[in-house]
């Protein structure tokens, strides 16, 4: 489908022109009709989809076509983490790029009080759409800055990665604030049952647009160690000895393990940094800064960072458990062997863990190179995933179908600022159009 097949307003499609935008995604092509006819959407879409602009476009279209207060805040998008809101922030800048009256602020953490300053004027005069960390929102609604009864759009983005990250009472305390009436969107790379939970609390009658997750790049080699757990740190030692990798993120599940790898590291010289939740958005940002930079190859992370980082040069992926399901491996080595670059994925996988992989193994549909272990480590124990059924494997690995679910209702160019029948009410204080 090409942009101008869809219902969006002259200005955004000039400056999707001049961005040399034509054709939809697909997960642009199943959502943007949906929001337009005033529809809740879950988008089930991993990082690179295109999904920013999936909710972006039809917003700022209905928003520029009128019908929303000018003196309030319209649209609310929720985002993880500092870096996601400020690249929604430049997005918003390049398709808002002939919105006349169309305003915006992005709102986050870790800055001086006078980033501050400005984040409390532009949300007190009503900013159309605000950009916001949860934390960093929720001061200002405890400060009296905010007022949220007359958002029209409430915006989750990357919502599993928020939830990951602890933030589900934060957005609810946020949702509570909100109008009945509002459209609200979410997008999640993964569909686990607390973000089934959450959709189901905050969304009415949501349209479910799925995009099927893709296998993992040719260009990684993917292999993996069958071992037992106290083997592992050995291994990591015998892949870092002489200290010869650089451009390395190993991912762990769990912080304890990335605390306990990255000490180890540490010790053997390797220069590393670490990734968890215990850090601060500060730190976090000091991290992140520092392997971009090349000041640190082995980024030591839960997943936390699995999605979102954008690096071209990662020349090696381990994972030191395996990820709780399918499409979490598939994030996880997609860091590397991207730009067309050769990259490696290795993963340890002890007993508990070969049902697991085994699922991932089908899911990816390729049976992964099983490496041997180093002599000094010993034997390792036979990889037989069939006999390691447990219920943390069961229900993984399942495959995903993409589908563009619900019907689309009619709807026609220039009644935007109009509400349907479905509870969307008509807001008064229409801005004019610059028509020429």
């Amino acid at each position: 489908m090409k942009f101008e097949e869809t219902y969006l307003n002259d200005n955004i499609l000039d400056a999707l022109y001049d961005m040399h935008f034509e054709e939809c995604t697909p997960i642009q092509a199943g959502c943007i009709p949906e929001i337009l006819d005033y529809r809740d959407v879950i988008g089930i879409a991993q990082t690179g989809t295109g999904k920013t602009a999936a909710y972006l476009l039809p917003i700022l279209s209905m928003l520029d076509d009128g019908g929303y207060p000018q003196d309030a805040i319209n649209c609310i998008i929720m985002a993880p983490t500092r870096e996601l809101a400020q690249q929604i922030d430049q997005a918003m800048q390049g398709f808002g790029y002939y919105l006349e009256g169309i305003s915006s602020v992005a709102v986050y953490g870790g800055n001086d009080g006078t980033r501050y300053d400005q984040e409390m004027k532009s949300l007190r005069l009503g900013a159309d759409v605000v950009i916001a960390t949860p934390g960093r929102l929720l001061s200002h609604i405890r400060m009296g800055n905010v007022d949220l009864s007359r958002v029209s759009f409430f915006v989750l983005d990357e919502a599993d990665r928020m939830l990951d990250m602890g933030f589900s009472d934060d957005i609810m305390q946020i949702v509570k604030g909100l109008p009945a009436d509002r459209q609200t969107i979410m997008f999640s790379a993964t569909m686990p049952d607390k973000i089934q939970a959450l959709a189901k609390t905050i969304l009415t009658d949501p349209v479910e647009v799925r995009i099927a997750v893709s296998k993992p790049a040719e260009k990684i080699h993917q292999m993996a160690y069958i071992c037992h757990e106290p083997q592992k740190l050995g291994i990591i030692k015998h892949l870092f000895k002489g200290n010869k990798l650089q451009r390395v993120i190993l991912f762990s599940g769990k912080k304890d393990k990335v605390k306990e790898v990255g000490r180890q590291l540490s010790m053997m010289g390797v220069n590393c940094c670490q990734m968890h939740s215990d850090l601060t958005q500060q730190e976090r940002d000091e991290v992140m800064l520092q392997f971009k930079a090349g000041k640190k190859d082995v980024l030591v992370a839960t997943d936390i960072v699995a999605r979102g980082i954008d690096i071209d040069d990662i020349q090696m992926v381990i994972n030191y458990d395996v990820p709780r399901d399918c499409e979490d491996y598939v994030h996880r080595i997609g860091r590397t062997a991207r730009a067309d670059r050769d990259g490696e994925a290795i993963t340890l996988v002890n007993e508990a863990d070969m049902y697991a992989f085994g699922q991932i193994e089908k899911f990816i549909e390729k049976t992964v190179e099983k490496i041997p272990l180093p002599e000094e480590l010993g034997e390792g124990p036979e990889y037989t995933p069939e006999r390691h059924g447990s219920p943390r494997g069961k229900g993984r690995g399942r495959g995903r179908k993409g589908k563009y679910g619900g019907k689309r209702r009619n709807n026609k160019r220039g009644n935007n600022s109009k509400r349907d029948s479905n509870g969307k009410k008509k807001v008064s204080g229409k801005k004019e159009k610059n028509k020429e």
